[in-house]
């Protein structure tokens, strides 16, 4: 088993379900309404956890009813908790509007993750222990380097997926193994609009990127060889939420079980297109067994050959 630790955020996702997305000032009548948990960090420990990792948590939640269904919802899906902290005040929140074509736009309260600014008693020790450390951008940016240069240090290895999109000081640059921004994303980092030319830039500064590129796949670049290119299945969408969360947590296990990188990123990137053809974040996430099969069937799904989506 892979072990896996994840310091990052936990979020309830407050998600609003319309035909489409309000513009500004106006009101759209939506069709449902539901809350599940997420945040970046909490839905990678459970895309993880389902593929096959051992998984634990690092991070913050509110002293709040959300908070105490955040806690139990990672445990529900074999997280440990132990090192989660409960903070005073509210947990964060995700506001998500998802319309019927799949897609969303989210507002992300912190809450409680904007206490979580360095590393606890215990928080160095787990890290010590873990095969990868996973890493985002929804806690302050301070215990991000804190935690990269700490798992830098111990010799595990370092993930970081750069979202929301920032600068990225060079202390924290020179602590990671791979970099897994969406294409937007390394777009924001480099000012390059090809995501090859823009993976190329990255690694000055990284050993490894991975590109997520929606329904074209994904891109995989490492120092000393070309980029290759892994495409995606197509499926039809319901959800987009969190499907680049369920790719990242699945190809830290794929990479951690020795897969290559680029049958890791098929495997992982079978994992988000089912995650897409389901409702909410971590909801959504499929588990190994069901990876496998999709997989086995050559990453396809009984939708393929419909629309085209954008699963990472």
């Amino acid at each position: 088993m892979t072990s896996i630790v994840v310091l990052g955020s936990t979020n309830m996702d407050l998600v609003a379900y319309v035909p489409r997305a309000p513009a500004l000032g106006e009101t759209v009548t939506g069709r449902a309404f539901r809350t599940i948990p997420g945040g970046k960090g909490a839905n990678q420990a459970v895309a993880a956890a389902r593929a096959g990792g051992e998984v634990s948590m690092i991070g913050a939640v509110g002293a709040d009813d959300f908070g105490t269904r955040l806690r139990a919802g990672l445990e529900h899906c074999s997280v440990d908790t132990d090192l989660l902290r409960t903070a005073e005040g509210p947990s964060g929140t995700a506001h998500i509007v998802v319309d019927d074509e799949g897609g969303n736009a989210i507002v992300v309260i912190p809450g409680a993750n904007g206490t979580v600014t360095s590393l606890d008693h215990g928080d160095e020790a787990l890290i010590g222990t873990a095969d990868v450390l996973l890493l985002q951008l929804e806690l302050p940016l301070s215990v991000v380097v804190e935690g990269a240069a700490t798992a830098r240090r111990l010799g595990v290895r370092t993930v970081l997926t750069p979202a929301p999109a920032q600068p990225l000081p060079p202390e924290l640059l020179a602590s990671i193994d791979l970099l897994v921004p969406n294409e937007h994303e390394a777009t924001a980092l480099t000012g390059l609009s090809d995501p090859r030319e823009a993976a190329l830039a990255l690694l000055r500064d990284v050993p490894e990127v991975v590109v997520t590129l929606g329904a074209a796949g994904s891109l995989y670049a490492v120092r000393g060889a070309d980029p290759v290119t892994v495409p995606a299945p197509r499926v039809r969408a319901v959800d987009t939420t969190a499907a680049g969360d369920t790719f990242v947590g699945a190809l830290v296990v794929a990479l951690g079980e020795g897969r290559p990188a680029p049958e890791a990123l098929a495997w992982a990137g079978t994992a988000a297109a089912l995650s897409v053809q389901r409702e909410g974040a971590s909801t959504s996430m499929p588990y190994r067994t069901e990876i496998e099969a999709a997989f086995g069937s050559h990453g396809e799904t009984e939708d393929q050959g419909e629309k085209e989506t954008d699963p990472v």
